[in-house]
């Protein structure tokens, strides 16, 4: 068996994987972990992967907060995974939504994002995992040749059609990053 060629990554959604889903998080305060989120991302990183975040962030292109804001609201979520011990290598976002600034490659499930990550740390992306809590998140995974890890969490999948099966189902991220870094150890 061959080892990876470029480096593994962990790309985790946001809101309903990492974070409770709720309405819109326009300030820090807003946002809370999901159980375990803060664990998980730290074996993520105990294990030698990148955990790298990717989320839709249609509250820039409506106009609800500015990058700024969200940049705040990072820096947050930043601080509550380092409490546990937790990193975040990156974060990449897409502050657009095609009813308000027309289409992009960067909002999930297109590649953009993930193809941007790639390019920064040199991440070879077919031996690496997508998890995240919507159908966004599986396409995204199959668009880039990733593996998909769907939580049940946040949205559960509840948007999930009958194409869209991910490569494994947890009940959270603290569990899908539990198989994922065993996975990452035996290589």
């Amino acid at each position: 068996m061959s080892k990876p060629t470029g480096r593994r990554a962990v790309f985790l959604d946001r809101d309903g994987t990492l974070n409770a889903e709720i309405n819109e998080i326009l300030v820090p305060e807003r946002l809370t972990l999901i159980e375990g989120a803060a664990v998980a991302v730290r074996a993520i990183n105990e294990a030698g992967l990148l955990a790298i975040l990717v989320t839709n962030q249609a509250v820039i292109a409506r106009g609800y907060c500015d990058e700024e804001d969200l940049t705040r609201v990072h820096a947050r979520l930043r601080e509550l995974l380092t409490r546990d011990g937790g990193h975040l290598d990156a974060i990449y976002y897409c502050p657009h939504h095609p009813d308000y600034t027309g289409a992009c490659d960067c909002r999930k499930p297109a590649a953009g994002l993930i193809e941007q990550a790639r390019a920064d740390f040199g991440i070879d992306v077919t031996n690496s995992w997508v998890v995240g809590d919507s159908v966004k998140d599986i396409r995204l995974a199959r668009a880039v040749g990733a593996n998909a890890a769907l939580v049940r969490t946040g949205k559960a999948g509840s948007d999930l059609g009958p194409n869209d099966r991910p490569d494994r189902v947890f009940d959270s991220v603290r569990d899908a990053a539990a198989f994922i870094t065993q996975g990452a150890l035996a290589i």
